[in-house]
């Protein structure tokens, strides 16, 4: 795992960061780092997720800390976890932000166009800077894409987790695969049990074990 020195080049208003760091600290969508200003005596650090890759490191996605101002410098930690794959063959790709911004599913844009796939976002929340090739749906168009799509990445929160596998009511999926949203204070360094889930007989960590999951492996 890499480690290093960044520095926020820009924030936005809706709390995300333009962040300028080496390319090996650039995580890939669905992956995550944990971050925490240079100077700060805190020990607690907070994972950070990308929105998009830049030629200098990458955006990220909403909820950054009020005390980052630009031209600070943040320690990074990462990339951690597993992140998102879309199959080489997938040519009908579906980004279901279940609950939240849709920005941790923005990365997975580029690559879906590069393979020749025509990309749908699912989402109830305000989404006012995606590339326009990109179609919007509202979330009750939800079954008709799922027939629809032949690669599914959803963002959804652990607690809503229940709720999203009723709301994929039986029908027959492609490959799918889930980004669960949960606090992850140490990263996976601890197994301190914050994000644990219940899968079948099983818990797994969702700081290592994914934080993305393919859905036929989570019961």
């Amino acid at each position: 795992m890499k480690h290093g020195e960044a520095r926020i080049s820009e924030i936005y208003l809706d709390s995300s960061a333009r962040i300028v760091c080496a390319p090996e600290l650039i995580p890939n969508p669905g992956q995550y780092l944990l971050a925490m200003l240079s100077a700060s005596d805190s020990p607690a650090a907070i994972p950070l997720f990308p929105s998009e890759s830049t030629p200098e490191g990458f955006r990220s996605a909403p909820g950054i800390p009020a005390s980052w101002t630009p031209g600070a410098r943040i320690f990074l930690r990462g990339p951690i976890g597993h992140g998102f794959a879309i199959p080489p063959a997938a040519r009908k790709v579906a980004l279901i932000a279940y609950d939240d911004s849709p920005s941790r599913l923005r990365g997975l844009i580029h690559p879906a166009f590069k393979l020749g796939a025509e990309v749908v976002l699912l989402c109830n929340a305000s989404v006012s800077d995606f590339p326009e090739s990109v179609e919007i749906q509202p979330m009750q168009a939800l079954t008709d894409i799922l027939k629809w799509a032949d690669y599914i990445a959803a963002d959804v929160m652990r607690e809503n987790f229940s709720s999203f596998k009723t709301a994929l009511n039986g029908i027959a999926l492609p490959e799918t695969q889930v980004l669960l949203r949960v606090p992850m204070p140490c990263g996976g360094l601890a197994e301190c049990g914050a994000c644990a889930l219940t899968s079948g007989y099983h818990w797994k960590m969702i700081c290592k074990d994914g934080p993305v999951f393919n859905l036929r492996d989570l019961g």
